[in-house]
């Protein structure tokens, strides 16, 4: 298996994702913008047998994606499908856990909306990638994550569903994340979220109020 991006972006872009297996790929956060060029590109790197986005923010043109994909599925949250402004066929809803493809899991810890998604891929060699979306946002620190429901108006998610969050991902073993901004943490990931969330519990919950 290997996992690429679709293509090179600078750092704070938006940047879709394709995870490629011998069973086929998957296309995680299509952008909002589709080209001959970019379809091209996708497809040359092998069949894509779903479109995911994580959450509504990345829904943008996601049907016109897999009509240039030849009709594959694309996978909505059942918990957020009143977001969906263009309903076709190809839209499919799911909820908790599918297995996309061997190997490739998508599961709704919701927080950031409720039908928040991460990917878990059990490859690069056996330690494990997420792809987290906006559901938990790499920081550009590199080495912490952060817990939001919104982030331009700066609304941190409550200690309790941070908890829940964090312990859905804990499911998983990864050693990398990929976030939406072209920012991935590299290395011990999955500790690094524990600690992120950890620390966010704190400030939320007022323990650490005597140092404001």
């Amino acid at each position: 298996m290997d996992f690429d991006p679709v293509s090179d972006y600078p750092l704070g872009a938006r940047r879709p994702d394709l995870v490629r297996t011998p069973s086929g790929n998957l296309l995680w956060d299509p952008i909002g913008y589709l080209d001959a060029d970019g379809v091209r590109r996708v497809r040359e790197l092998g069949e894509v047998a779903a479109v995911v986005a994580s959450h509504p923010h990345m829904y943008g043109v996601q049907v016109e994606w897999s009509r240039r994909l030849g009709g594959v599925p694309v996978l909505v949250a059942e918990a957020d499908r009143q977001w969906v402004a263009r309903p076709d066929p190809v839209i499919r809803t799911w909820s908790g856990r599918l297995e996309i493809l061997p190997g490739v899991t998508l599961a709704q810890p919701g927080g950031h909306f409720p039908g928040s998604a991460v990917v878990h891929w059990t490859g690069a060699d056996g330690k494990g990638v997420l792809l987290s979306g906006d559901t938990v946002f790499a920081n550009p620190d590199r080495r912490s994550v952060a817990f939001m429901r919104s982030y331009p108006n700066h609304l941190p998610l409550s200690a309790a569903v941070t908890e829940r969050v964090a312990q859905a991902l804990e499911e998983f073993e990864f050693d990398r994340l990929y976030g939406n901004f072209a920012i991935r943490v590299d290395a011990d990931a999955r500790a690094v979220v524990r600690r992120s969330a950890d620390r966010h519990i704190g400030w939320v919950r007022g323990d650490f109020d005597h140092l404001t």
